[in-house]
């Protein structure tokens, strides 16, 4: 069997990830270990810490840099994340000025989309049934 264990959002300055993706979208810290100059930074989603790990990794290789610009300047979404209410998160997002919303909430087929600004050099989509 094949399960999904970690998967990697490369972010240009891990104290600032962890204020986004734990702060603002309310993941949970998992692991917090130092390794040198940089740190092995995981989170999971509320209440699912035995779930998936998101790996907050530093984008210092060469090749990461240029694929994250690439994708932010054609509008590409690193990931996607489910949401309970996308309009409500949004809503909530630009209340507390959060981060910048790139995409207002669009009606895709048996979902709702939207796009936000990660604070760390992704986009990331949020989704909604």
């Amino acid at each position: 069997m094949v399960k999904v264990s970690y998967c990697n959002v490369y972010v240009d300055d891990q104290d600032q990830a962890m204020r986004f993706y734990c702060g603002v979208l309310g993941f949970e810290i998992k692991h917090d270990i130092p390794l040198g100059e940089y740190r092995w930074l995981t989170v999971t989603a509320p209440g699912d810490t035995d779930g998936p790990e998101l790996l907050l990794e530093p984008d210092v290789h060469p090749a990461v840099k240029a694929f994250k610009s690439a994708l932010v300047e054609d509008g590409i979404p690193l990931a996607a994340f489910e949401v309970d209410d996308v309009w409500a998160e949004v809503e909530r997002l630009d209340t507390d000025q959060a981060t910048t919303v790139v995409q207002r909430p669009t009606p895709a087929g048996e979902v709702t989309i939207a796009v936000v600004d990660d604070t760390c050099g992704n986009l990331i989509q949020l989704f909604s049934s």
